[in-house]
């Protein structure tokens, strides 16, 4: 099952995509409310819309497609043992995975406000080394326990879907901000494209390998030029652990997107980088068309616009330190 937000003559549409057409929810139904109320409900509704002749359908090639979702939360993980090890020779020349890696999946908060659909134009800040990163996003679905403190299994269990994600970043901007040993921030957070639609997880069940691994294969397009290609069984843990450690101590609830972090093997631009010694493929420039397929869920294209002139922020004052007026 797929569900989608798209426009049509101006206003703003949530429902399902069957076959080559969309069906919007009833009055009342959003992609929340079908999200919150778990896969069961959800394929229930779409087969009670496809079988109805009182709801009206629109093609899919005449409406233009919105992010499948506005999230609550969008935590993006560092999942790819083989991306940590090329972006490590990228920024430091030290190629190698730091042994912290491999004891839990880390992960980074970033920006519900910046979430761009499909074929919409990234606007970057002014930067030397943008990129793309190919990644999966979960979608949370309903959870047990207020969604803390989730066993990897009850983790597993509470994946409604998947998407496709692109978290667009300025390389050369991150790693300022990482000298700092906080971030990224403003190296990240201006655009995450997410996309084409929301596939339920149940579309996937027998994919899944006998430790929760999911084997969809991914392949990233800068234009026609295929950059790279990987599996998400690479990852170094299933979707189900990644939800459990996001909850730790803390909540996931029904609208969160968890990224799996970007896949190995080209996955993004920066790895390439560092495993080439220099900007080999070259950066993205305005005007370029990243392309991202994901088997079983489809493509999610986006466009680099012109970075947007911004007001100047003046450097650190350096202060005198005292202790009283």
């Amino acid at each position: 099952m797929r569900i989608a937000r798209w426009i049509s003559d101006g206003t703003i549409h949530e429902g399902i995509v069957s076959g080559d057409l969309v069906i919007p929810f009833p009055s009342g139904v959003t992609t929340d409310s079908v999200i919150a109320a778990g896969i069961d409900a959800a394929r229930a509704l779409a087969e009670t819309l496809e079988r109805s002749t009182a709801v009206y359908r629109i093609p899919l090639g005449s409406v233009r497609l919105l992010a499948p979702i506005k999230p609550a939360a969008i935590r993006d993980f560092v999942a790819f043992e083989e991306h940590v090890e090329g972006m490590t020779a990228s920024v430091d020349n030290s190629p190698g995975v730091p042994e912290a890696w491999y004891r839990y999946p880390t992960f980074y908060f970033t920006n519900p406000h910046s979430v761009l659909g499909p074929d919409d134009t990234v606007t970057p800040p002014a930067t030397e080394a943008l990129d793309f990163e190919l990644e999966l996003a979960a979608v949370i679905g309903p959870v047990p326990r207020d969604g803390a403190n989730l066993t990897p299994q009850e983790g597993a269990a509470a994946i409604f879907g998947y998407t496709i994600m692109n978290d667009w970043s300025a390389r050369d901007v991150q790693a300022r901000e990482m000298q700092v040993r906080l971030g990224p921030a403003k190296g990240k957070d201006f655009g995450m494209s997410l996309g084409p639609w929301i596939v339920t997880a149940d579309e996937f069940a027998e994919l899944h390998d006998a430790d929760g691994f999911l084997a969809l294969r991914a392949e990233a397009y800068v234009g026609d030029q295929l950059i790279g290609h990987d599996l998400f069984s690479n990852m170094g843990w299933p979707f189900g652990e990644l939800v459990a450690y996001a909850s730790r101590n803390a909540r996931v609830v029904p609208g969160d997107v968890l990224g799996s972090g970007t896949t190995g093997n080209g996955g993004c631009l920066g790895e390439l980088w560092g495993r080439n010694g220099e900007r080999t493929p070259p950066a993205l420039r305005t005007g370029d068309t990243v392309h991202l397929v994901v088997e079983g869920i489809g493509t999610l294209s986006g466009t680099v616009g012109a970075p947007v002139p911004v007001p100047d922020i003046p450097p650190a004052r350096k202060r005198s330190r005292a202790r009283t007026r």
